[in-house]
């Protein structure tokens, strides 16, 4: 058992070698890259289990696992050491990509376009707002339109009510002066008529002899 666990060591050190040599020379993408270190840590740990496993075999169980635990460590930390460095590369990719897009967006090329972009969007939304105006003020002024017909229809009878009705009540305040015009005629004609008619029956006075000379 032991010569097997041995050459299964030599394995698990023979990949952490190459995730080294991986790091240091010509890398693979990320991704790649983590997918490899979980699939060294996963035959690491079923090759350490294997020794565990063959330490309670062995009459020296303690010392056995002592050693397969020094040797778990070492790999461990050599394959943790290597997982942060990726991590470490994937915190200075990120950064690095987020700084040349800030500089990309700070460019004088790209601020201009930006500028034009928004010089193009306010020369857009003013003429939208002419056109508008323009529109309502052709629906206003064109008396094809249905609601412009029907609103000058309307203001036109309004007109024409009010103007009837001014003659109406021209015509009332007339009729009313000249009915206050009669009576008032009427009754002074009474008036006369009754002074005559009281002057008629008054007897006739006498008149005075003449004075002797």
């Amino acid at each position: 058992m032991k010569p097997l666990v041995m050459a299964f060591f030599c394995v698990a050190l023979a990949g952490l070698a190459d995730a080294q040599a991986l790091t240091d020379g010509q890398q693979p993408g990320l991704d790649e890259r983590r997918t490899s270190l979980s699939q060294e840590r996963s035959r690491l740990e079923a090759g350490f289990a294997a020794e565990d496993a063959a330490c309670h075999e062995r009459f020296a169980v303690n010392s056995c696992l002592e050693k397969v635990d020094a040797k778990r460590l070492a790999a461990m930390t050599q394959l943790r050491r290597q997982e942060i460095l990726l991590n470490d590369e994937e915190r200075k990719n990120r950064a690095e990509a987020e700084r040349r897009k800030i500089e990309e967006k700070s460019s004088p090329e790209n601020l201009q376009q930006a500028a034009r972009q928004r010089a193009a969007a306010a020369e857009d939304y003013r003429l939208r707002l002419e056109r508008d105006k323009n529109r309502q003020q052709e629906r206003a002024a064109s008396p094809s339109s249905p609601q412009s017909a029907r609103d000058a229809h309307s203001q036109k009878l309004m007109a024409h009510q009010k103007k009837a009705q001014a003659r109406a009540d021209r015509q009332a305040a007339a009729a009313e002066e000249a009915k206050k015009s009669n009576d008032r005629q009427k009754k002074a004609d009474a008036r006369r008529a009754q002074h005559e008619a009281h002057q008629l029956s008054r007897p006739p006075a006498k008149s005075r002899p003449l004075p002797l000379p």
